[in-house]
Order: C-alpha cells, then structure tokens, then sequence
C-alpha cells in the first residue's frame, strides 16, 4: 500500500469521535427503549404521552439510524467501503424518525426548541456530513 492510501490523522480523528456519538445515539436509544419506571416518573405528562403514542416505525427508524450510524463509523475506522453503504441507511433512518417528530407530531412544543427542532437538525447533519466525508474517503482510496 503507498503512502498516498494511507488516512491522515484528521480521519482518524473524525472516526474516533463519530464513533463516540454514535455510541451516545445507541445509548440514547437504548435508555428510551428499556426506560425504567423512575426514569418515567422524570418527564413530564406530555413527553410520556407522545413517546407512548409514537407508532412502531418511528422508534423502528430510531434503531436503524442509530445501529447503522454506528455500523458505519466501525466500518469507517476499519477502512471498508460499506461505510457509505451503512451511513445512507443511517440517514434513512434519522430522517424517517425526524419526519415524524416534525411534521406529524407536536414535538417541537413538548420539547422545546432545542431538544425537538435543533439537535435533530444537528443530528441530521452530522448524518449527511459522516456519509460524504466516507464518500469522500473512498475516492482518496482511504477506503476498500
């Protein structure tokens, strides 16, 4: 392998913290998928009614978003071209869940500005950012 294949440091970097958020997304979805009884009792009467009125999809398309994301960022620091393929599927995912937190539910209202409209645009983002900096990585043939 030449020196011209080889990922500088900023990959390295970007994959190590891709990683990291990815594994707080997994970690987000997991806490909300098995929420204990005292972790309920912390939100409020809104919030428990919109997550207990959520249809089956949306935290389907949570799951998917999460695992792919983070499918995609060990495939990324392995080195493998499926890492575009796992991040696409990340951001199916996320943007069918964020479909429904903005535009069929009242999301935005029980949780506020920051927790229901900016931080899934940031999600979002961050999504679209992670497949194309792979997109990119695998035309420098950083990628196999």
């Amino acid at each position: 392998m030449s020196n011209s294949n080889k990922p500088n440091t900023v990959f390295w970097v970007i994959g190590v913290v891709a990683l990291i958020w990815n594994l707080m997304g997994v970690s987000a979805y997991l806490m909300q998928a098995y929420m204990t009884d005292e972790a309920r009792e912390l939100l409020t009467p809104e919030q428990l009614e919109l997550m207990d009125n959520s249809p089956s999809w949306v935290t389907a398309a949570f799951a998917i978003g999460v695992f792919a994301g983070l499918l995609g960022c060990i495939t990324l620091l392995m080195r493998k071209n499926w890492a575009k393929s796992f991040f696409m599927i990340s951001i199916l995912g996320v943007l069918a869940q964020n479909t429904y937190g903005f535009f069929m539910s009242d999301a935005a209202a029980v949780y506020g500005m920051v927790q229901g409209v900016v931080m899934p645009i940031f999600v979002i983002i961050i999504c679209f950012f992670l497949f194309y900096y792979a997109k990119g990585a695998s035309a420098k043939g950083w990628l196999n």
